[in-house]
């Protein structure tokens, strides 16, 4: 008799960006400064910093925006695991390369150009230029701003309603 699997239930979506431990509390301070994050809570990282370090490095924060949230953790907690991958990784591709890869965080707005201006005055970087109809998500407009800890953010205005998917 086969066993029936249970019904999951997901009650949020948290992205969690890697940092370098040095800067995950820089990370913090701009995602503040460019999109509006509010931190809704931190853990301390153990050893406390040292003596040259101003700020106290963390393990972890959670940031809300937008009404979601998101987390930004030092590389010094991720596994074990992803912590030799990288390492291995690094004998082949220089390091910096590889910082973020692997998705986008989306931000909507009613004005790109603002919100892409504010990040920038904040340490982000613009990619390319703002397009808009069937070059952008669901028709909207959309610019790319990347952080200065190496993730792409896409700025857009609410999008269209997309065609439905058949599952």
């Amino acid at each position: 008799m086969a066993q029936q699997q249970a019904q999951v239930t997901f009650t949020a979506v948290k992205p969690q960006l890697m940092v370098k431990t040095p800067k995950a509390v820089d990370a913090v301070n701009f995602y503040k400064s460019a999109f509006g994050a509010v931190e809704a809570g931190r853990s301390a990282c153990c050893p406390p910093p040292m003596a040259e370090q101003n700020l106290p490095n963390i393990l972890c924060s959670q940031l809300e925006l937008a009404g979601c949230s998101f987390v930004v953790y030092n590389d010094d907690s991720a596994p074990y695991d992803l912590h030799l991958f990288l390492s291995l990784l690094s004998i082949f591709i220089d390091e910096q390369k590889i910082e973020g890869i692997g998705n986008q965080l989306c931000l909507e707005t009613d004005d790109v150009e603002a919100a892409i201006s504010k990040a920038v005055s904040a340490g982000a970087v613009v990619e390319g230029e703002v397009t808009e109809g069937g070059g952008a998500c669901c028709g909207g407009r959309v610019g790319k701003v990347k952080d200065p800890y190496g993730y792409v953010w896409l700025i857009c205005s609410p999008s269209n309603k997309c065609a439905p998917v058949e599952a």
